[in-house]
Order: structure tokens, then sequence, then C-alpha cells
């Protein structure tokens, strides 16, 4: 089902592909239910959850070197992991072993791949501590950027809203999860237009009725990733706020960065933000008076593009695909594998 929407992973997921046939890798997306993984070399599974320790499970059986890019939510600590270990000991009791708790598929698709990469210092925190993981076979490897980011320019958003006055942005899916109700709360006094673009789903109908009855708010609809407005609304935002609940790395922010616009987001995420602290805030989720005041500092004293160009100027897809690149060959060339 990971392809029946558009999102942070599905993107990482095609980009890497595309960046690794640039270094002359046979890379594909395999359909498991059709494909046969002995017919693969190596295989690399995105996310640890929704089953996908069974693909690792099988390379394994297989004798097939695997890789995994697990995406563990920072929620993922010492103490959850310690708790969840005894849940899971609870549960295998009462079913007899039977019954395995999200906890340990996880650990499983972990325990088995030969190497895993991280998205950055954070993820790999909660991949050692969670599910006691040595760090050495971890790899940072963080998303990339698309080049069309770093040279967006204003005009067809500007076209497209009919108007070139300043506005807060948001890319997301509406959900509450993404928490676009407390964004356009947070933001109804500002005097700014808050644009809202992303998939909604009929479930979720309701909370984007919630949001149209904002006047300041203006719904575009789902964009599609190469649609040439989103980079454009990225370079036109005077300020991006992505106030979700949790994230990763979200892709949305970095592109916002790279079309020269600072950014409000989150703070449970796993983000390495080093060298992106003059240009993003991070906020919680569930203080709207916090989004609200970020929002405004960003508007009253707006960082140069060129300081968020520079914040990312080191995230591009082919980075990325070359640290991939390294841990297929450095797997590959283990004697036991």
């Amino acid at each position: 089902m990971l392809f029946q929407a558009q999102g942070g992973l599905q993107i990482q997921i095609a980009e890497s592909i595309s960046a690794l046939k640039r270094r002359s890798v046979d890379a594909a997306l395999i359909n498991p239910n059709i494909d046969q993984l002995v017919n693969f070399d190596l295989i690399h599974v995105f996310s640890a959850i929704n089953g996908n320790h069974r693909i690792i499970e099988q390379a394994k059986a297989f004798g097939l070197p695997a890789v995994c890019s697990p995406l563990i939510q920072p929620h993922w600590t010492t103490s959850l992991g310690r708790r969840s270990r005894a849940l899971e000991t609870l549960v295998g009791k009462l079913t007899g072993w039977e019954v395995k708790t999200e906890y340990r598929q996880i650990a499983s698709c972990l325990s088995n791949s030969d190497a895993l990469l991280a998205l950055g210092e954070t993820e790999k925190a909660s991949i050692v501590n969670a599910f006691g993981i040595a760090p050495d076979r971890i790899r940072i490897v963080p998303n990339g950027i698309p080049g069309r980011f770093f040279a967006a320019t204003p005009d067809l958003a500007h076209e497209r809203l009919a108007s070139a006055q300043a506005f807060i942005l948001c890319v997301a899916k509406i959900s509450p999860h993404k928490n676009q109700l407390a964004l356009a709360r947070a933001t109804a006094a500002s005097k700014l237009k808050l644009v809202i673009a992303g998939e909604c789903l009929p479930a979720y109908k309701a909370y984007l009725d919630e949001l149209l009855a904002f006047d300041h708010v203006t719904y575009l609809g789902k964009l599609s990733y190469d649609d040439p407005l989103l980079p454009s609304l990225y370079a036109a935002a005077r300020v991006f706020c992505l106030p979700s609940h949790s994230e990763v790395m979200p892709l949305c922010v970095m592109e916002a960065l790279a079309a020269g616009t600072p950014a409000v987001m989150t703070q449970h995420h796993c983000m390495d933000l080093s060298t992106m602290r003059a240009v993003v805030t991070e906020v919680s989720p569930t203080d709207e008076l916090a989004i609200e005041k970020a929002v405004r500092a960003f508007v009253a004293h707006v960082p140069s593009a060129e300081d968020c160009r520079a914040a990312v100027a080191s995230f591009t897809w082919d980075s990325v695909a070359e640290k991939i690149h390294q841990t297929y060959e450095e797997v590959l060339n283990r004697p036991s594998t």
C-alpha cells in the first residue's frame, strides 16, 4: 500500500533509486508479492514497520545481504524500549508466544539487517537505546533535496495566488497528526494568509472543513512532487510551518530552506539542526502560543534567502546515493555475506 499516497517516505525511496542509477547502480523497486528476492544481490528495505520485518527475515533465510533505512520515530527511548520488552514478554506468555508486538517486529527488522541507515544522530540514538543495536552497525545518511528547490523563484506562486503579499505556508497531508488546525488557530490574528497544500483523504474531510472555516486559510489541494508550483510556493512564503506531532526528517522543511524560506517545525523529530539554528525554530505541537510567537518572529525578522540555502547546501540526493552505495559495497564485500 506504500505508493497509494504521496509523502516523504515515497519521495525518499524514489529519489534514492534515481540517484543510485546515476551512479550506475542497477537499483529497482521490488514488488515482494511478484518478484523473487533471490534475483537480487542485495535487499534494501525502507521503514521497519508495517510488516517489513518479514522481507528482511526472508532475505536472511535466503542468505541475502540486507540493508534497512528504519525511520525510527524519536519517541523510542531507553525507557520505552524497556517497557516494550516487558510488554512483549507478557503478551508472549498470555498467547503461548504466538503473538508479537510491534516492538518485536521492529527489533527483528533491525537485528536481522546487515547495516542500518539512520537519518541523523537522534534516530541512531533511538535505535541503540530502545532496541539495543550496536552503534557500529549504523550509518548516518540524511535525506537530500532536488536542485530545483535551490533554484526556485516566487513568480509562479504569486501568479497562482493572484497576489504578491506575504503568507505562511504549510505543505503536508491534511490530518490531525500534521496539526494544521493548531497552526490555523495560532496564526488567525497574524493578518497573514495561511496557504496549505497537501492531499486530504475522505476520512479527514471534516478536519479540512474546520480548517477552511478560518478566513485567512487558503487550501490548494494536493500537489504532485514535480509540480513547478511547489518550489515556487516555498520561495514565495514568508515562513514555512510544520507543527506535526512527530516527524523523522521532514523533506518539506529542508525544501523550504533550499528555496530561501525559514521554517518553524515540531520539536519532535530526528533532524540534525546544527547548521540550521538561525533559520529553523522548534516548537511544541501542543503550544499554539509558541507556534504563533515563532512564526511572528520570522515574519518580523526574516533571515536572508542565502542563509537559508546555505544551511542545507550539502543535502543533495547524489551525496545520499554515494553513502548508500558505499554501504552496499561494504556489506557485499564482508566475508560473511
